[in-house]
């Protein structure tokens, strides 16, 4: 299921990509490409194709965040749920104290 919804997820990804590139931004993006200012081939007006493709985005934008979350839940339950620093060795302490208390300075004799 883990793969599944892995793959369905890349797919979203990439018509996610594919839609914003074929919206017309302010400098006209790629949605001329499929027809000369028609935009779409001539197939729906410019305002109902960029309204189709505005749904369409929001459509898989939704399904990439569902999907987002179900890898994410699934991620948290597949795993051992033990931490990483569990499997570490005890190690003694990297400094220890001083057994014995240090000498004083000793007070220069003048002479």
């Amino acid at each position: 299921m883990h793969a599944a919804v892995l793959v369905i997820h890349l797919l979203l990804a990439l018509a996610i990509v594919g839609l914003v590139l074929l919206q017309r931004s302010e400098g006209g993006g790629l949605g001329g490409l499929a027809g000369g200012g028609g935009g779409l081939g001539g197939l729906v007006s410019p305002s109902g194709g960029a309204n189709l493709l505005t749904r369409a985005t929001a459509f898989c934008a939704a399904g990439f965040f569902a999907t987002s979350l179900i890898l994410g839940i699934l991620a948290g339950h597949g795993g051992q749920g033990d931490s990483i620093l569990d499997a570490l060795p005890d190690a003694p302490p990297a400094v220890k104290a001083p057994a014995e208390e240090p000498a004083l300075p000793a007070v220069p004799v003048e002479g």
